[in-house]
């Protein structure tokens, strides 16, 4: 019996919510618990979720632990090389057979009752075999694994779903924009510095909207950061805040926003010195060095985000409708200079991260927004999210629909794909429906 053959839980139709296109939103879709659970089911089990960077894999038995949804889940590097991904439960008891964050092991045992696997998922050990029916078949008891594994650019994305499109295809034409991070380098990227966490009262999505669209609060919410960071300790002059920029709406859900002006690059002077734009127009094409890859944002639908001149990458982990758990990684070109790679990953601390001056400010928002959301005022009101409607289009400079800066665009769409995915049986409810 497989667990994924009992009965659909029920579901509600989530198209109520919205009116997508004048702009509408529902607050309910952040607080609502049932459609939280449903959007576990329908929404994280379906999609491609980032896991981690290949570079924390550099020989067979290196590990990582994380979560797709809430389902704990282990990264691993096996004997042939081959990186793979297991839910990180017993199939004894449910037990987690890996409790550590990261590391080397020849094998994952679980300390309740000592079954053993090896790092293909195999069961190798199990304690008191003699007890067991004699057709007991230990080949059919090991890890379960992710349905399909890929990576782009060093970026490691499962799903459990086997008949999704592959990562490429969900990916789309997010790839563009994601490059202007990803492929500065031949070589590529590493990660640098480890794993940050740090757990923040709000609904996940309010952090990934953001990352997708939202540069409207940046004149706001960090006034005091631009401050800090401007030149004359005033703040930046008013042709910087009211930057140009362009913002990309992919209908997979991806969304990223980008300044435009030449001087809207607020990264680090050593990170800054040691590129050879010029070398750069020519990899990657003026418009990607002088867009998206400036001080922008994005989000690769449902729950990962990226910030490219800090070199920041981050998953947003559902906990709950009202918590999250966030995990960031600094990633740096592979061909940097350590003190180049050093200045990336302090100034990656010094402005995101649990201490840095932005994240503070994005953080307390995201709280103060979620505090009242379960109130029955408060809680049942109409969010606005019409900045931009109808000035989306393809400006022959950026590919697919973009439209100005300041826009929810990104957030339309970002919740127009979680809306289809809410409204559509996932891969297991449909075969559960078919017996």
């Amino acid at each position: 019996m497989n667990a994924l053959n009992r009965a659909p839980a029920p579901s509600v139709d989530v198209s109520e919510y919205f009116d997508i296109d004048h702009g509408l939103v529902d607050r309910g879709i952040f607080s609502d618990s049932g459609l939280y659970q449903q959007e576990l089911r329908r929404v994280f089990a379906p999609s491609w979720l980032f896991l981690a960077h290949e570079s924390q894999f550099k020989k067979p038995g290196d590990f990582f632990s994380t979560y797709m949804g809430e389902d704990p889940v282990i990264v691993t590097m096996g004997k042939d090389r081959r990186i793979r991904a297991f839910l990180n439960a017993c199939r004894h008891r449910g037990m987690r057979v890996c409790r550590a964050d990261a590391g080397a092991t020849k094998a994952f045992t679980c300390s309740y009752h000592g079954w053993a696997y090896d790092t293909s998922g195999k069961l190798i050990n199990v304690p008191n075999r003699e007890g067991y029916p004699a057709d007991f078949d230990e080949s059919r008891w090991g890890l379960t694994e992710v349905a399909q594994l890929d990576t782009y650019k060093g970026l490691i994305f499962a799903t459990w779903n086997p008949d999704a499109p592959t990562l490429a295809e969900a990916l789309g034409g997010m790839t563009w924009y994601m490059d202007a991070m990803l492929d500065r380098d031949p070589e590529g990227t590493e990660v640098v510095g480890g794993v940050h966490k740090w757990v923040l009262e709000g609904n996940w999505k309010l952090a990934a909207e953001q990352f997708s669209s939202d540069w409207y609060h940046v004149n706001i919410s960090h006034a005091s950061a631009l401050m800090v960071m401007s030149p004359t300790g005033k703040g930046p002059k008013a042709e910087i805040v009211q930057t140009p920029g362009r913002q990309y709406t992919d209908p997979n859900g991806h969304g990223a926003g980008f300044p435009t002006h030449p001087k809207s690059r607020f990264d680090d002077r050593v990170v800054h010195e040691y590129y050879d734009y010029d070398r750069l127009r020519e990899r990657l094409g003026k418009e990607r060095v002088e867009g998206p890859m400036t001080t922008g944002h994005a989000t690769v639908f449902p729950n990962f985000s990226y910030l490219p001149v800090n070199g920041s990458i981050r998953v947003w982990h559902p906990k709950g409708p009202d918590k999250m758990e966030v995990w960031a990684w600094t990633i740096v070109d592979k061909s940097m200079p350590d003190e180049v790679k050093n200045a990336q990953r302090l100034y990656n601390l010094r402005t995101f991260g649990p201490t840095g001056i932005f994240e503070q400010d994005d953080g307390e928002n995201w709280s103060e927004v979620q505090a009242t959301a379960h109130g029955f005022m408060a809680g049942g009101m109409t969010l606005n999210y019409q900045m931009g409607v109808g000035m989306g289009a393809e400006d022959g400079v950026h590919p697919g629909t973009t439209a100005h800066l300041y826009s929810d665009g990104a957030a339309r769409g970002f919740y127009a794909r979680w809306r289809d995915l809410m409204n559509t049986p996932a891969w297991h409810e449909k075969a559960a429906e078919e017996r």
